[in-house]
């Protein structure tokens, strides 16, 4: 009998051996290997919970479902819910258990020792940025995408959750608690923290003030041109305008993000021509310049108001630039190709492509949501095509993506367009790892700041995350949505005795529903609490901690041998 016990012990042991091993492909592998039923476990009887009399943590209440009482009632249930929770019953027998919990965590155990750090040089970098990807909207999101794909949510994972290395970034600027996109954008592109609303100078330069901004003592570089001095492609991705905080970070010095055209310049009161704009940098600055691959929206700023683009919407242009057109011809003949729709890009042959310009709308690309298919290409689409356009560079390459729709969905407190925009983002860093290797392709995800969307109540397991909480208030015995922002625009109004209104399913339903809100502000402000980092890849390890968010490019400039900083190159045959 004992040597049975020994036996079944160190089959154990080998399973989880295994399965360790090949947990990083494999993240549901404990369902995959049967562990449970190989086990034979059984759920355990206990005995009730002994709490206080009093607590703020509640017992569970009556859920809303629980309070119907006719068969009329439970009979209209929506089935998408009905479905989850029978699933939810007979998946969840293992997870009563003892064994079920302490088997994943010894496997994570196990994954975890056998670990070793990636000191590999970064030949290649693809940083992704989701803007305003706060730590609740990366919950919300994991259970949104596990609950399209028929789980109930909780336990699935967005593709960079996976990753082994993690961060906490601290993300205010050097004059305000709450960061906007440039100071952040400056600081985890450029290595230095700036003032709120400035691009690519130093703290120096205060909002608006032109002159300041173009004295080079106050400009500094992105990790675009530590990595086009060392000789490597570069390129930008977004789905916002190309000339947006977030992407022009990497390559224009301005001390107003609002200056992407001449005419914006004009309308705020500064001087055009002694103020460049954003457009106009990324066309003919140093940095901009010399990118490989630009691909977002934005059309209007780079065409002059006597124009029209490819959908008809005029350009903005007060000087009569045609700066498309001049980025064309401004390149080696035949190694340029612009493209405006989803169609032509995916058509292209980029292995004959050198310099790649795509503007797929006026304005921001639309929402995945809202998209054509046939016309408006994903973020996964760019960066697929970003990837094979700079690949054949032998000297490797730095790649900039931008989830940038998160951010404007939130500020609408449209949380379902965010959250699909986040699945958005997810989707393309699993593109990225299809393309690259860990062996020479460090992979950076992380957020430039959060935002006030909360994730709370004691929603039944699988409930809905965008819709209402399986419980209804003890204040008002209305129903609530688990999802609510501090501040923002539209949502539920009150009455005029200033009760809050009852919430419908089908209300929630629409995709342009708002989330509701405590304070009414024309737009939903950003959040100041830490986003996340994950990385994979070569020196991924050092990543790891709490950090200021300009620390970031130098951790980036140490694993790809870029910038004037520490390098792997010439410490790593001493470590």
């Amino acid at each position: 009998m004992k040597g049975c016990y020994v036996y079944s012990h160190t089959i154990l042991v080998i399973l989880i051996m295994i399965v360790s091993v090949h947990r990083p492909l494999h993240p549901n592998a404990l369902e995959l290997l049967g562990t449970a039923e190989y086990l034979h476990l059984q759920p355990k009887v206990t005995g009730a919970n002994v709490t206080e009399s009093e607590s703020v943590h509640p017992p569970p209440a009556a859920t809303v479902a629980e309070e119907r009482t006719t068969p009329e009632e439970t009979d209209g249930a929506d089935h998408e819910t009905r479905h989850r929770q029978k699933r939810l019953v007979s998946a969840g027998e293992y997870e009563k258990t003892a064994q079920y919990w302490n088997i994943g965590a010894q496997l994570k155990l196990k994954e975890h020792l056998m670990r070793q750090p990636n000191r590999n040089i970064a030949k290649n970098v693809i940083f992704f940025l989701g803007d305003g990807m706060s730590i609740p909207t990366l919950a919300a999101s994991r259970m949104y995408l596990g609950q399209q794909q028929g789980h109930t949510g909780e336990e699935s994972q967005l593709s960079f959750e996976e990753f082994p290395d993690v961060g906490l970034v601290k993300t205010y600027c050097v004059d305000k608690q709450v960061a906007d996109s440039a100071c952040t954008s400056t600081a985890y592109l450029c290595g230095v923290k700036a003032n709120y609303a400035t691009l690519g100078v130093t703290a120096a330069v205060n909002y608006g003030n032109c002159a300041a901004s173009n004295d080079p003592r106050n400009q500094v570089e992105s990790i675009m041109a530590w990595a086009q001095a060392a000789g490597k492609a570069t390129g930008i991705v977004t789905t916002t305008r190309v000339t947006h905080a977030s992407p022009a970070g990497a390559y224009a010095h301005t001390s107003n993000r609002d200056w992407e055209c001449d005419a914006d310049i004009a309308r705020s009161g500064a001087d055009p021509t002694q103020c460049p704009d954003i457009a106009t940098q990324l066309i003919y600055g140093d940095t901009g310049k010399q990118f490989r691959v630009i691909l977002g929206g934005g059309r209007r700023k780079f065409l002059p108001r006597t124009m029209k683009d490819e959908e008809g919407f005029r350009g903005q242009r007060m000087d009569g630039a045609n700066l498309i057109s001049q980025w064309y011809y401004g390149k080696p003949l035949g190694t340029a190709r612009y493209v405006s729709n989803r169609q032509e890009l995916m058509a292209l042959n980029f292995t004959e492509v050198d310099y790649l310009l795509g503007l797929f709308a006026a304005d921001h690309l639309k929402f995945h949501l809202d998209a054509r298919p046939d016309m408006d290409p994903t973020l996964g689409d760019l960066t697929y095509a970003a990837i094979r356009t700079l690949e054949k560079y032998p000297e490797g390459y730095v790649l900039f993506v931008e989830g940038g729709k998160i951010d404007l969905a939130h500020h609408f407190t449209k949380a379902r367009k965010s959250l699909d925009e986040t699945v958005q983002l997810s989707e393309a860093v699993q593109v990225a790892r299809q393309l690259t290797s860990p062996d020479d392709t460090l992979l950076v995800v992380t957020a430039d700041h959060s935002h006030t969307m909360t994730l709370s109540g004691y929603a039944t397991r699988g409930n809905d995350i965008l819709g209402l909480n399986s419980q209804i208030s003890d204040g008002d015995r209305k129903p609530y949505t688990t999802l609510a922002y501090a501040n923002g625009p539209g949502g539920p109004e009150p009455d005029p005795k200033g009760q809050r209104p009852n919430i419908t399913e089908s209300m929630i339903k629409d995709r342009e529903f708002q989330f509701p809100k405590v304070v009414p502000m024309k737009y939903e402000t950003h959040g100041g609490d830490d986003v996340a980092l994950f990385a994979y890849g070569p020196w991924s390890h050092l990543f790891g901690g709490m950090y200021e968010q300009n620390v970031i490019p130098h951790l980036i400039g140490y694993a790809a041998c870029i910038g004037n900083g520490e390098h792997a190159c010439s410490t790593v045959g001493g470590l």
